[in-house]
């Protein structure tokens, strides 16, 4: 079991970080039009997956802005915002912020999705969301970045997510 830290307490994680090289797991995603979004109809396409806990925190709603800033306008690049998250919520956050660069899903209706990322918070208040983390899928559906944010409070690494994406 992986865990991560939320202002230093420790949090346990449970299913399987995807490791650089393999097979990105499949998965079912609700957009905010409710149509379903997989990776198999993403295949052929640099994929960035930004996981976080809710897009009603600072952090997570600056990792959705960083990279619809950063990654949107590259080429053959989908990013995908991730969270349980109703899709609505995410929705509407976007169109308030004019972030139009980026597609949010939610796992709502595929909670498999956060122990198949190893990203599952099982446990505390947290319960039922996912932990904070950044993959890029080449257009092969491999794993070439995969980061796991150490700190709930801290953003990812943008600079190395867009690195592979880029490479």
């Amino acid at each position: 079991m992986t865990q991560v830290t939320l202002r230093g307490v420790p949090i346990t994680l449970s299913g399987r970080f995807p490791q650089l090289g393999t097979p990105a797991p499949g998965f079912t995603l609700c957009t905010a039009g409710l149509s379903d979004v997989t990776l198999a109809l993403l295949k052929g396409k640099k994929v960035l997956l930004n996981v976080f806990l809710s897009i009603d925190t600072p952090v997570c709603a600056a990792s959705v802005r960083a990279f619809n800033e950063r990654a949107a306008g590259l080429d053959n690049v989908v990013v995908l915002c991730i969270s349980a998250d109703l899709p609505f919520t995410a929705g509407r956050f976007c169109s308030a912020e004019g972030i139009d660069g980026v597609l949010v899903a939610s796992f709502f209706r595929n909670t498999e999705f956060a122990q198949a990322y190893g990203v599952a918070i099982d446990e505390g208040p947290l319960r039922g969301l996912a932990a904070n983390a950044a993959f890029v899928i080449n257009e092969e559906g491999v794993v070439t970045y995969a980061q796991l944010v150490e700190e709930i409070t801290e953003e990812p690494d943008y600079d190395a997510a867009i690195a592979a994406l880029q490479g």
